[in-house]
């Protein structure tokens, strides 16, 4: 028979430990940074094989939409997420390579903001090589330039574009085992503040509104682009014809 275990009589119940956080990155950079990421895997993983063609097209299509958003929303948003930002971080990544070069031991080494400095080109060098990437492969599509010269255009560009998704490729692989080792290093995981938007710590919030509304806005404008292509279609985003 188990005695039931009860707490001494008056004593006072123990409230729940809470970190305290504050929000680093609001709803839209959290939405558009996941949205591109499945346009890309989806985009790699149909890229191959006729039969998902138009799926392959039309998430192509969606991270050039998602670019776009991305730059509009850096010129005209809060000005923690503006390209200036990103710029002004890039900036400073000059003295920090002379910091590292001067400094006598690598324990005065402010290796934060190193850290910050390399996840900030890798998002940079992303949002750069999704241009080659978006156009070669909608020049490739239309079948640009046609037969000029003895040359097949089509094909130069179609040999363009998949060299510039394999370099698209190792920037996100660099860019995902960057953020494994550092996390490791930090003993903290930082893919928690894309997710949650808030990372641990005191202090005022660094975004301080979090605009729901336009990351459901955002998320809305992909599903129903999606749905339009695949309306559009005349066998929809996937050829399913042969299979049943």
């Amino acid at each position: 028979m188990n005695a039931a275990v009860s707490s001494p009589v008056g004593a006072v119940p123990q409230a729940p430990v809470i970190t305290p956080t504050r929000r680093v990155i609001d709803a839209p950079t959290r939405v558009f940074h996941w949205l591109f990421a499945l346009s890309f895997l989806g985009a790699y993983l149909s890229a191959d094989g006729e039969r998902w063609r138009m799926l392959y097209v039309t998430l192509g299509y969606t991270m050039a939409g998602l670019l776009a958003f991305r730059v509009v929303y850096g010129l005209v948003g809060p000005r923690p997420v503006r390209l200036s930002a990103l710029l002004s971080k890039l900036r400073g990544g000059s003295d920090w390579l002379r910091s590292l070069w001067r400094s006598p031991t690598p324990g005065t080494v402010n290796w934060r903001q190193g850290q910050n400095l390399f996840m900030v080109l890798a998002v940079v060098a992303l949002m750069l090589a999704v241009v080659p990437v978006t156009l070669t492969g909608y020049a490739s599509f239309n079948e640009w330039g046609g037969s000029l010269w003895g040359i097949d255009w089509a094909d130069v560009l179609g040999e363009l574009h998949e060299a510039a998704g394999e370099a698209f490729l190792w920037l996100v692989l660099a860019h995902l085992g960057a953020l494994a080792a550092f996390s490791l290093w930090r003993r903290t995981n930082l893919t928690t503040p894309m997710l949650t938007g808030r990372t641990p710590g005191r202090g005022p919030d660094l975004v301080k509104h979090n605009h729901t509304w336009l990351a459901a806005l955002v998320a809305l404008a992909v599903v129903a682009y999606i749905a339009w292509e695949w309306s559009q279609a005349p066998r929809g985003l996937v050829n399913l014809s042969g299979l049943f």
